[in-house]
């Protein structure tokens, strides 16, 4: 006799929510017994029963018909609960879920509101085809309801409605009613017609915001939650005033706003500010100064994200108003537990508010961060401190010299590019720069700090009397080597040092060029070799003509200084994502919104960036088109000019003009050219940095005019050009523009 026969059969676990058919079963035949039906309270725990299964995955969609009996109560909880079930399975039994509308349109007309508005809103979430029929009178009457919850419930239905059947004319009695609404009492329900008339005409630029309707959104602004006001204040940017008194009569509505306790509310009217005051640098100035502490706050929210808002927020203003926050610096030390993102944005902040009173205490903090267990936010306080060393190059040598003495691969090669920019960019700081790297024991072990070492031992082997050494070390080593970026580096600083110290370097040179050229796999090294190797041919002068250039360049310390940017340059973007997103994907939209017709809701981001639009008289195929587009900071400038390429390069065949830098700036402006930084008039080398966008491109140019007086110059300007993408098309039609423009300033002075 089996022993499983004595013990029975092993029951069968219910798992309801893996479809259980008894469990449904079950369920129809209690809502089903009329003695269940008669107990209120046994019938609704049934129906939460039913809600419960559904929310757990159990298709209980048998059970329709009687949930739709259910809903023939009084009781709000247990229609809630009704509706939801409803709502959920009506696009599974369309035959079904019209008994179910017509008990919604029932309870559309019962006497408590409460009912009325929850019918309304969820008849309107019912997603059948041909729907707009059933729920159109009743969001016509919902919106002369003497209810305001059934009136707010209804505009959205309105709205609701419209994307049902989005390819259909737009109803103008609706829209007019909308508009009407506006004016109603109820500060919610004038909200959401705004929001819903914004979504039933988007094809036609959203919704219109004349004088009548902003100066009522105006006078009802206090009536508002803050997330209203934030909404209504974004609307009002389309609104443009008649006239000055105009202006600051809205402008003194406003101003109450500015000291909002809610963060949002005082950002989003410091952007209507902004916005309204583009013609009054004065006032946006004082409005700045007056949101500042709504600003600072925000940088000290409890939420992760919203500190990260203000920020970078913070980080825009600054652009105009760099000594804005300088008093409160120390709002942006890093927290121990803050996540690396914030305190990357911190110490970039700390950089430009550094001045000759917190300079001591903002190395201080920032050498804490150089020990940080994160290697990213140690380099990033090494090249934080490094910006810094091209104003207080005395203070922060000291730093940088001791961080050398902790002997991590990480900080030591951080601190090794550090020198480097700093060589280039103050070549004052050079002698101790090179005595610092003589005294380093541990090199580099990573290819980015391997390449700053072996480009300062290439430009600056004389000062530095190990070098060659450090260098046959690298030599030795290099059938281990995998960074071609570093053979190439190694190749240059080794061609370089032979031309100041042949007897110490001729014998590893050999080596070198022998290895390369016989063995490396690597063709752009083997190719950089022979083409050494033919140069040294010709002699050691014409090696040096070729191979030496400048060790320095001062000149583009005018990058490192920032100059303040007029307000209106970033004003549009301001409380967007476009501060938060980071210069890649601003310019990633400018390209897409570009392409795009100037009426569409997505333009709605960048107001205002207009195009200029000139024809190349060269093609005239194509069209050259030119905007500003959303601003490039001046490191981004500065990175992506060492990185690209010049791909053009032309004399335009006169001198630089001879008018006020503020008058050139304006002019290039124009025609949508932006100037980022420029020498001053006196300045020999003359040079200013500009940069445009054409064609979903992005075009850096530098205008340079050398001494007229030195014998090899010809006196006239030369533009270099770089670009990404690269389109030769855009830039011939760029320099056009540009000379164009010069020649004018140099014929008929402005």
């Amino acid at each position: 006799m089996n022993i499983l026969d004595d013990m029975g059969a092993p029951e069968e676990p219910t798992m309801p929510y893996f479809g259980s058919e008894e469990t449904v079963k079950e369920l129809k035949r209690a809502l089903s017994n009329p003695h269940v039906q008669a107990d209120r309270l046994r019938y609704k725990n049934y129906i939460t029963k039913v809600i419960r299964y559904m929310t757990q995955g159990l298709d209980v969609s048998a059970l329709f018909m009687d949930m739709v009996k259910a809903s023939a109560t009084v009781d709000i909880v247990q229609k809630k609960l009704v509706y939801l079930y409803m709502c959920t399975y009506a696009s599974d039994k369309p035959d079904l879920a019209l008994l179910a509308i017509n008990t919604l349109r029932k309870d559309c007309a019962d006497p408590n509101p409460m009912v009325r508005g929850l019918a309304l809103r969820n008849m309107c979430n019912f997603r059948m085809p041909g729907m707009p029929e059933y729920i159109e009178q009743p969001i016509v009457a919902g919106l002369r309801d003497k209810a305001s919850y059934v009136r707010r419930v209804a505009v959205l239905g309105c709205a609701k409605m419209h994307s049902l059947q989005p390819n259909t004319d737009i109803d103008g009695s609706i829209v007019n009613e909308l508009y009407a609404l506006l004016r109603d009492p109820d500060p919610v329900v004038l909200v959401n017609c705004l929001r819903a008339l914004e979504e039933i005409l988007k094809d036609e630029g959203g919704v219109v915001i004349n004088k009548p309707i902003a100066h009522h959104l105006l006078n009802r602004m206090k009536d508002l939650d803050s997330w209203a006001q934030s909404e209504v204040l974004t609307f009002l940017l389309r609104y443009r005033p008649r006239s000055d008194d105009e202006l600051f009569d809205i402008l003194s509505l406003l101003d109450a706003f500015l000291q909002s306790a809610h963060a949002h509310v005082a950002v989003a009217t410091l952007r209507l500010f902004l916005h309204l005051a583009s013609a009054h640098p004065a006032v946006q100035a004082d409005a700045l100064l007056r949101t500042s502490a709504p600003l600072l706050a925000t940088c000290g929210a409890a939420s992760r994200e919203l500190r990260f808002a203000g920020l970078c927020h913070v980080q825009q203003v600054m652009r105009s108003q760099p000594g804005l926050f300088a008093t409160h610096y120390k709002r942006f030390f890093c927290g121990y537990s803050e996540p690396s993102y914030i305190k990357f944005r911190k110490m970039e902040i700390l950089v430009e508010l550094v001045n000759d009173e917190n300079v001591a205490l903002v190395l201080e903090e920032l050498r804490s961060y150089c020990t940080d267990v994160s290697p990213e936010l140690a380099q990033a306080a090494i090249a934080a401190i490094g910006r810094i060393a091209r104003t207080y190059s005395e203070k922060c040598l000291d730093i940088l010299t001791g961080l050398l003495a902790l002997k991590q691969d990480h900080i030591t090669s951080a601190v090794i590019q550090t020198f480097r920019d700093l060589v280039w960019f103050c070549p004052q700081s050079t002698a101790a720069v090179c005595q610092t790297v003589e005294a380093c024991v541990d090199n580099p072990q990573d290819s980015e700090g391997k390449q700053a070492l072996l480009w300062l031992l290439g430009e600056h082997g004389e000062q530095i009397s190990s070098a060659p050494y450090v260098m046959e070390g690298y030599i030795d080593g290099l059938k281990t080597e995998l960074s071609s970026a570093v053979k190439m580096e190694l190749l240059s600083a080794s061609v370089k040092m032979f031309l100041c110290r042949p007897a110490e370097t001729q014998d590893m040179l050999g080596r070198l060029l022998h290895y390369y050229i016989e063995e490396e796999s690597d063709m752009c090294v083997r190719d950089r070799a022979l083409l050494y190797y033919r140069v040294l041919q010709r002699g050691v002068e014409e090696t040096r003509k070729v191979v030496t250039g400048p060790k320095s360049d001062p000149s583009m310390s005018v990058l490192t200084g920032r100059q303040e940017e007029p307000i209106s340059l970033w004003a549009s973007t301001f409380n967007t994502l476009g501060p938060l997103s980071g210069w890649d994907l601003c310019l990633q939209t400018a390209v897409i919104s570009a392409s795009e017709p100037s009426g569409s809701a997505e333009n709605e981001l960048l107001p205002g960036s207009t195009d200029v639009t000139l024809s190349s008289p060269n093609d005239t195929q194509e069209e050259i088109s030119l905007s500003l587009g959303p601003p490039l900071s001046h490191e981004t400038f500065e990175k992506m000019w060492l990185d690209l390429e010049i791909l053009h390069r032309q004399t335009l065949g006169f001198p630089r003009p001879k008018t006020a830098p503020d008058t050139l700036q304006a002019a290039l402006q124009l025609v949508k050219i932006q100037t980022l930084a420029f020498t001053p008039g006196d300045a020999v080398p003359w040079k200013a940095y500009l940069y445009t966008r054409g064609t979903g491109t992005l075009i850096l140019a530098e205008l340079l005019q050398e001494d007229p007086d030195a014998p090899d110059s010809e006196g006239s300007l030369v533009v270099s050009v770089k670009q990404q993408p690269g389109n030769q098309q855009t830039i011939r039609g760029f320099v056009l523009i540009l000379k164009s423009v010069l020649q004018t300033l140099n014929v008929d002075p402005l």
